[in-house]
């Protein structure tokens, strides 16, 4: 199925909860990009045996895609001194949860206790600052975005998928913080600081 070899939809579909593809996903190293930017398609993720959040997001999609659900996704924009981030995003019973894949102690899974993709996007917001000095990032959530609008072929393309990390960027995203509210945001504290310094 979407042109995957026969292990590696195996694989996949062995991946039976979100909590099964979380783990596998903890289990990569983190894809650094030492050897220059990468946007690889779930195929060249198992075949790699690594990830960036982009890639791992698009991996748990397809492995959610197997099971039936939607392959969607959630990017979380910030301001130009941090990096965005990208979600899985799944439903149980009506409540939304994450996927996610990163080599920090926060921006992790999030179970699916959330009434509204809103609701979901801003619990990563306390937890979304730079160590540096404490600045709170996060300014954007976009719409839940499926990966279905893509085609399939980006699930075992041999190319880096820039077309689909563009479309992600250029998504609309609403405002996380009311205008008027912006001055009352508070820096992390020393201590969340420290705490998020802990790389897996």
């Amino acid at each position: 199925m979407f042109g995957l070899h026969k292990d590696e939809e195996s694989f996949l579909r062995s991946l039976k909860t979100s909590s099964a593809i979380q783990d596998f996903l903890d289990s990569l190293p983190f894809n650094f990009e030492k050897g220059g930017e990468t946007c690889m398609s779930p195929r060249r993720v198992l075949r790699e045996k690594k990830a960036h959040c982009l890639e791992g997001a698009m991996l748990a999609a397809t492995a959610l895609m197997l099971q039936g659900r939607k392959p969607l996704i959630l990017s979380l924009k910030v301001d130009r001194r941090d990096d965005d981030h990208v979600v899985a995003l799944f439903k149980e019973h009506g409540y939304w949860g994450a996927i996610s894949k990163t080599n920090h102690a926060v921006l992790r899974y999030r179970d699916p206790v959330y009434r509204s993709i809103r609701e979901l996007a801003m619990s990563y917001f306390n937890e979304y600052f730079l160590v540096s000095d404490g600045t709170k990032t996060m300014r954007g959530y976009s719409k839940p975005i499926n990966l279905r609008k893509f085609g399939s072929t980006w699930v075992v393309e041999e190319k880096d998928l820039w077309p689909i990390a563009a479309s992600i960027f250029d998504a609309p995203h609403a405002q996380a913080i009311p205008g008027n509210n912006r001055r009352f945001i508070k820096d992390a504290h020393v201590l969340e600081r420290k705490a998020a310094t802990l790389k897996a």
